[in-house]
């Protein structure tokens, strides 16, 4: 339940709030009632006489004064040591409110709730409540999570709707009373999935349209949106990837491994036996330009593919790409699903995130051995599913949109079947680029995997457009809608 005592809407004046504020107080106040203006920081509640405050205010207020419970409000989530309490202090250090949100499941797979919101008496203060409501979202939204739900009194549903709240409709979201008092489910919208995949690869129908209007332009028919191509009148698949500049300049060796790792992938989802790399290398200094050579090197070392040739420039900016050749009499495709498909996730769940890249590059490769890494990349061509693609920078779930998009299908990923490295973050893992991995769809044939290497059904493609998560209570959520690159059907 997510109940406050203020009274009135969403105060002007009041401060913003973000994940991470700065010990100091600061931002705007809110204006009191008699004219003043008064200070507040929100934070996490970091000592045990502070929780007891806020504990304290909402037994006053939900138990006391509203009658909602007979003896007490603690619950089951006080408990939880995962829970989260935020705060709203003054700068005595006074307790103004304060809320709690935390997983609701044992194992936290990216569903959360706020309740107990609670803010103090006294007309000064207004502004706390809403703060601590968007305190709450930012929190959750920087921790990956992916559902952010709440039981909201009725009588302060204007508050949350203004702060961009919606309604829960879903299987087992109906209106509830507490205590007598009628309240709603509510639901936060959390967008970095789809915000992940806009970015990545929402404009590529638009961009790459004039490349189809030659005939053969993006592939042979049935090819378009995949990880590679097959060359026409024979069997070589050829893939090509570029590395963002930014990080060429920044990490210039690991944009060299990343550089092979990535072309072998989009090899490695078409069943493909790799021959050999093309790189095409620019760089501003000539000791710039060794440091890419030897993470390029390497990698091509450790997956056992040569760099057969290529271009190099010095005294330009930072730049890299990398061509993979490969051979395969049967590609797999990307556009091979249909409707019911079982959806596979094939991920290396060692390593940890690379440095500087919290929460956005997972690197498992650097750690293994050429055996290994050649057999990971040997799998779905052993394993022939209907349909497969590497996972990209749009993540997990953008790259499943795609090869929903390009088999003509819509998906559902099962939250509580995700694999996932121990101790990472939902909704980091799921939008990370994740060194190796692999979305398939279809029946596969078994396959010995590498330690440390999993492959776990989780969800299915369906007829509707677009990727939606499924909850443990039933609850479907919209990750994506249709149409991730607007290539469209292959």
């Amino acid at each position: 339940m997510l109940s406050d005592t203020v009274s009135t809407p969403f105060a002007a004046g009041q401060i913003s709030i973000l994940a991470g504020s700065p010990p100091r107080l600061g931002g705007t106040p809110a204006p009191g009632t008699d004219g003043t203006r008064v200070d507040y920081l929100i934070q996490r509640a970091e000592s045990d006489s502070v929780v007891a405050e806020y504990r304290r205010l909402r037994r006053e207020a939900f138990v006391v004064e509203q009658h909602l419970f007979t003896r007490d409000d603690h619950d089951d989530i006080d408990d939880d040591p995962r829970t989260v309490v935020l705060v709203a202090l003054d700068p005595d250090g006074t307790v103004l409110g304060g809320v709690r949100l935390a997983p609701c499941t044992p194992t936290d797979i990216g569903w959360w709730a706020g309740s107990r919101l609670v803010v103090r008496p006294g007309g000064r203060h207004l502004g706390a409540g809403p703060a601590l409501i968007r305190a709450a979202c930012a929190h959750a939204q920087a921790h990956g999570v992916l559902r952010f739900d709440a039981l909201v009194q009725a009588r302060h549903l204007s508050i949350f709707r203004r702060l961009g709240w919606v309604a829960a409709t879903g299987v087992d979201h109906a209106d509830s009373s507490v205590g007598g008092v009628e309240h709603i489910a509510m639901r936060w919208p959390i967008g970095a999935i789809q915000a992940t995949a806009d970015a990545t690869k929402s404009f590529l129908g638009a961009a790459l349209a004039p490349l189809r209007a030659q005939p053969g332009g993006l592939g042979p028919a049935g090819f378009t949106g995949d990880d590679g191509v097959p060359v026409p009148r024979s069997d070589v698949i050829a893939a090509c990837d570029a590395i963002i500049p930014s990080m060429v300049e920044r990490d210039p060796e690991w944009a060299g491994w990343c550089s092979v790792l990535v072309n072998l992938n989009d090899l490695s989802a078409m069943g493909a036996d790799p021959t050999g790399l093309l790189d095409a290398v620019g760089a501003p200094s000539r000791s710039h330009l060794t440091r890419i050579i030897r993470g390029l090197a390497a990698a091509a070392a450790a997956w056992g593919v040569p760099v057969l040739g290529g271009h190099t420039q010095l005294g330009v900016p930072c730049a890299l790409s990398v061509t993979a050749l490969g051979h395969a009499a049967d590609p797999i495709r990307a556009g091979g699903g249909r409707c019911g498909d079982e959806i596979r996730l094939t991920a290396d769940l060692t390593g940890t995130w690379r440095r500087g890249y919290q929460g956005r590059q997972w690197d498992s490769t650097s750690g293994r051995g050429g055996t290994d890494l050649r057999a990971m990349g040997a799998l779905m061509g052993a394993m022939r599913p209907a349909a497969a693609k590497d996972v990209s920078m749009a993540g997990t779930v953008g790259t499943l949109g795609m090869l929903a998009e390009a088999s003509g299908t819509g998906a559902e990923l099962d939250m509580a079947s995700v694999p996932r490295p121990e101790g990472t973050d939902m909704g980091a893992w799921l939008s990370c680029f994740p060194g190796f991995a692999m979305i398939s769809a279809g029946a596969v044939s078994p396959t010995p995997l590498p330690a440390g290497v999993v492959s776990t059904a989780c969800g299915r493609l369906t007829s509707a457009p677009g990727v939606r998560l499924r909850w443990p209570d039933g609850e479907l959520s919209t990750a994506i809608g249709a149409g991730v690159t607007g290539l469209g059907d292959a």
